[in-house]
């Protein structure tokens, strides 16, 4: 057998244990060329991405040509190996353990648009919707298939939610171009949650009361005099005590959604 550079990828995607990468293959070729004692394949060592991705491409028609029951699968992180869908019925009597937990419809619901307007926030989720998403946002979250990714220039700064790359792992994908009418329906105007108008926290300026309660009023009498003995003597404690300090204004708090348990976001 004449060993060619599509041998050698297809056997290092067979091989590998998880999705391998572009470049992943062309430096386990070109490694492997120069420790051979093939003479033959020495000048893999000169092997370049467009060589691998050309015989991935070649590799792919070969499989869906022959009508394997097996092909082979670009995903977001390599190119791997997987079975058909028409066998999955087969493969599946070897794991019975492994039967993947199905997601409610709301669930559903909620990732796709996640999937299709991320990053997006909780209430633009609720707002097209109509309802509530506090419990299936969790069901997502603990499935990892969305993830929090920052927040919005908005007033309150909301989460903002996008998914993950187990996400497109799940579903087969390379990127999220690859959904179904992604650009017609990204597109589509959908209802959006009412940004809160931004609230002005309230001025502390207790310096200034102070000054402006010592400071006496216009139409109050003055008094000019000061008996001798009291112009140099220590000023007397007050009968009523110390005085009551100033109490600074608490500063606005804003919480965000999903901060405090005891308020579910709206």
């Amino acid at each position: 057998m004449t060993l060619t550079i599509k041998h050698a990828v297809e056997a290092l995607v067979f091989a590998s244990p998880k999705p391998i990468t572009l470049e992943e293959i062309v430096k386990a070729i070109r490694a492997g060329a120069v420790e051979t004692e093939i003479l033959t394949l020495h000048p893999l060592s000169e092997t370049k991405e467009a060589d691998v991705a050309a015989a991935l491409e070649e590799l792919k028609a070969e499989y869906a040509q022959q009508e394997r029951a097996f092909q082979l699968t670009e995903q977001v992180s390599g190119w791997t190996m997987t079975t058909v869908k028409d066998a999955a019925d087969f493969v599946r009597q070897l794991y019975p353990e492994a039967r993947p937990t199905r997601l409610s419809g709301p669930a559903l619901e909620t990732l796709a648009i996640i999937a299709y307007r991320q990053p997006v926030t909780r209430a633009d989720m609720e707002a097209v919707r109509g309802v509530a998403v506090d419990g299936v946002m969790q069901v997502l979250l603990d499935r990892s298939l969305v993830k929090i990714i920052g927040r919005a220039e908005v007033p309150g700064r909301p989460l903002l939610y996008a998914t993950t790359e187990y996400f497109l792992q799940h579903f087969g994908l390379k990127n999220v171009d690859e959904l179904p009418n992604a650009d017609e329906l990204r597109r589509v105007k959908l209802p959006q949650a009412e940004i809160p108008a931004e609230e002005k926290p309230a001025e502390a300026a207790p310096e200034a009361a102070q000054e402006k309660s010592a400071e006496p009023a216009d139409d109050a009498p003055v008094h000019s005099e000061i008996a001798p003995e009291e112009s140099h003597a220590a000023p007397a404690e007050s009968a009523v005590g110390e005085p009551a300090p100033v109490e600074w204004p608490a500063e606005s708090a804003e919480v965000e959604p999903g901060d405090a348990p005891s308020h579910p976001e709206n």
